[in-house]
């Protein structure tokens, strides 16, 4: 066998931005070679004249790579004479000693005086497998109304590829291909004008969208589906201001998005575009470096742990192992945190409001004497002891839907995009609770202990009773309204909600024994005045339902006349009325899934659509042959 030794002179590394690497280095002649590595777009465009003898044909090779979904990289070489090494390696030297901010852009400027007039030795072809499960979670994503764009580093035919077999493509659908490599641009860049070849790339670029757009508005009807495919070079021209609206609205009104070659800026500067432009809630998901820019810019970052190290996850806000796991993330945890967050906010505003109020209106009963109606204690306690508890279960274990239901109905996840759950009119409906439950509570409350005898001897109460009675009454309110809130009961939740109820007596009756310097007006009022009171208990009982009817009964209001899906989807399930109901479980089951025009479900229905309109289409045409026949 036959070895060579070589002696490595300069390494420069691969980045993002130059998308290739190179070695230089001396053989055993001393002989000085440069050796480079990367994208094939990158490549060709730093060959010599004699230097592509290859091309057309490594060009056909690397289409059919990426037909086959292959990752591929174009390999070249260039031989260097000493004396022309020798001035570049001082060149390079001075960059790489450089501090400062401009290092590896001296770094950069220095490797690409070198990367030039190369010559094309052929190219290699990786295979990148998708991860399990993509396809099935990509479908029920779209299943759920997501929209999802596609933002890789690949060539053009490998996007388009993986597009398919993920299903974000399918081969019904009319794809607009937006890029730079068209006749008009080539003989532009042939005539060594820089100004003028930027204005030729810009118009054919404008061009294209406005064509895009036409197309687009010509089906709008239809059920055309279109998909967008833009690469790296068309991008950066597209997301100039001038353009990037119009690249938007046609990337908006788009089944798919695929972006190719693009460069970690041109995916973060997309994400914005999407942010900024459309107001919409941004998610991205990446495993890699390059994937950095763009997780940090989008609203929610999500960055698999895998073989492209670990930077993707160290910048994002969530981390997952594989891409599938997103199904669960969005779909099941996503759904259940919003509604979580959402009634744990409402029901803060409800508690507090109705608690608030009754200060307010016991200083307007007094006259505005200063006169305080609780004891300190029970004010300081109150959001610390008595309320918090239930409303943290709440928001850690509360489902108004299993995991599994979840999955089986994605579209009941559009109640957090929708904002349904989180809305102004909802926040001002949670305050009208707590106002109206702070009205009952106050004044009837008053209006039971001001007309009647307290004690056996005749005496009224006074405001140590008043207040104690009225505090009992919003405890047991407030948490028998999050018990009507809460659709999913574990122990915890109950051991929190009738806890904190239990909590409020032992405190009371505790703190009602210390020396009346410390518990002041709650001195003994549990055990000697308020316990042995028939009227307190009813008072607690009367005045405790009358808070949480008007929510009970709206409740059930809804729930018969103008049921929400997960209202309907609950009755289904728990109820058991897919089997004694079907017709409501097959109208529910419709409505189960958004109109998806990507994903396998997709391409699925459009097959079925087709193979019907071609067996309509030869009926039709056998019987026009029939009638003419029998004309004849």
């Amino acid at each position: 066998m036959d070895f060579r030794e070589y002696k490595l002179l300069n390494l420069l590394e691969f980045n993002s931005t130059r998308k290739r690497m190179s070695v230089v280095m001396k053989d055993e002649n001393e002989q000085i070679f440069l050796f480079c590595k990367g994208a094939d777009s990158v490549i060709f465009e730093r060959l010599s004249k004699a230097g592509r003898e290859y091309e057309e044909a490594t060009k056909v090779h690397l289409a059919k790579y990426g037909d086959a979904g292959l990752r591929t990289l174009a390999l070249a070489y260039r031989k260097l004479d000493e004396a022309a090494y020798a001035d570049w390696n001082d060149l390079f030297i001075k960059a790489k000693t450089t501090i400062g901010p401009d290092r590896e852009l001296k770094l950069d400027e220095a490797a690409d005086s070198i990367e030039r007039e190369l010559i094309l030795v052929g190219a290699t072809a990786v295979e990148d497998k998708l991860q399990s499960g993509v396809p099935e979670c990509i479908d029920k994503l779209a299943l759920a109304g997501l929209k999802i764009w596609v933002l890789t580093g690949d060539k053009m035919e490998t996007a388009i590829n993986i597009g398919f077999a993920c299903s974000l493509l399918r081969q019904d659908m009319k794809q607009i291909i937006v890029s730079l490599d068209n006749p008009e641009v080539t003989a532009a860049g042939d005539l060594n004008n820089k100004e003028a070849f930027l204005k030729v790339c810009k118009e054919s670029i404008l061009e294209q969208l406005t064509r895009g757009h036409q197309e687009v508005s010509v089906d709008a009807g239809s059920d055309a589906v279109y998909a967008l495919v833009i690469d790296g070079k068309a991008l950066g021209y597209a997301l100039e201001d001038d353009m990037k609206e119009k690249f938007l609205q046609l990337a908006i009104r788009c089944a798919s998005v695929i972006c190719c070659r693009v460069s970690p800026k041109q995916k973060a500067l997309v994400t914005r575009l999407v942010k900024e432009g459309k107001g919409r809630t941004t998610l991205a998901v990446g495993d890699g470096a390059n994937d950095v820019g763009m997780i940090q810019e989008a609203d929610i970052g999500v960055g698999i742990s895998g073989v492209e190290g670990m930077q993707a996850v160290m910048a994002s806000d969530f981390a997952i192992a594989q891409f599938r796991f997103l199904e669960r993330l969005l779909i099941v945890h996503g759904h259940w945190c919003y509604k979580r967050i959402s009634t744990m906010v409402c029901y803060f505003f409800y508690k507090n409001i109705m608690f608030g109020l009754t200060l307010f209106y016991f200083q307007a009963y007094s006259n505005f004497t200063g006169q305080t109606l609780y004891n300190d204690w029970f004010m300081s306690l109150f959001n610390v002891f008595f309320t918090s508890l239930p409303v943290l279960a709440l928001g850690v274990f509360e489902q108004d839907v299993s995991a599994d239901i979840c999955l089986e109905f994605p579209t009941i996840y559009q109640q957090g995009p929708k904002n349904m759950f989180f809305s102004w009119a909802r926040i001002e409906r949670w305050i009208a609770n707590g106002v109206s439950s702070s009205i009952i509570v106050f004044f009837l409350t008053v209006n039971i202990f001001q007309h009647h005898a307290f004690r056996e001897s005749g005496e009224t109460a006074g405001f140590e009773v008043l207040g104690a009675t009225m505090y009992t009454v919003i405890i047991w309110a407030v948490n028998c309204q999050i018990a009507l809130a809460t659709s999913y009961f574990t122990w915890i939740q109950h051991v929190t909600i009738w806890g904190s109820i239990s909590l409020w007596y032992i405190f009371l009756m505790i703190y009602g024994v210390i020396n009346p310097v410390i518990s002041s007006t709650a001195y003994m009022v549990f055990i000697e005045t308020l316990a042995p009171s028939p009227i307190f208990w009813l008072t607690t009982l009367v005045v405790g339902l009358a808070c949480n009817l008007p929510y009970f009964v709206l409740s059930v209001f809804q729930r018969q006349f103008w049921p929400m899906d997960h209202h309907i989807i609950q009755e289904i399930k728990y109820l058991k009325r897919d089997t004694e109901d079907p017709e409501m479980w097959a109208k529910e089951m419709k409505k189960a899934v958004e109109k998806a025009k990507i994903g396998f479900t997709a391409r699925f229905e459009a097959t079925i659509k087709q193979v019907r309109s071609k067996v309509h289409r030869r009926q039709t045409n056998k019987k026009h042959s029939h009638d003419s026949h029998e004309l004849q």
